[in-house]
């Protein structure tokens, strides 16, 4: 059965993509780079999100790329222990060059989060959960 889950994404260029998530702060398991990807790894279980060149992408899914001007595909939602890391975090994005379209905000009073694209427009989110403050039904 599956062992394991990965995301993959089209970029327009690898190497700036590769620039940008490690100003964030993201690293990459350096022995699956090529010219045209690169694996980025997300979390403290190190989940992989691949970055490959449009092209490359194009031929895997044998379909065109969601222009993401003008909309999404997918939501890549990641954690965070502390209010203060998405505000951090929101001010990496936009040194990086990335795109914050939902500043730093609470959500529903138990969420705290925010909402950057990347430098290909792909949408992902921050989010802070306080699970204490989760209305009870």
């Amino acid at each position: 059965m599956t062992k394991q889950i990965w995301l993959n994404l089209p970029v327009k260029e690898v190497a700036k993509s590769k620039e940008f998530f490690t100003k964030i702060g993201f690293s990459f398991n350096e022995q699956h780079d090529t010219p045209h990807s690169t694996c980025l790894l997300v979390g403290a279980a190190n989940f992989v999100i691949m970055l490959f060149e449009e092209s490359m992408f194009e031929g895997f899914v044998r379909n065109k790329i969601t222009d993401t001007k003008v909309s999404s595909e997918i939501l890549i939602s990641i954690d965070a222990e502390s209010r203060e890391e998405v505000d951090e975090f929101a001010k990496k994005v936009e040194e990086a060059g990335g795109t914050v379209f939902a500043k730093p905000a609470e959500n529903q009073g138990w969420m705290y989060g925010c909402g950057f694209a990347d430098l290909d427009g792909h949408r992902w989110n921050m989010l802070y959960m306080d699970f204490s403050k989760v209305p009870k039904q």
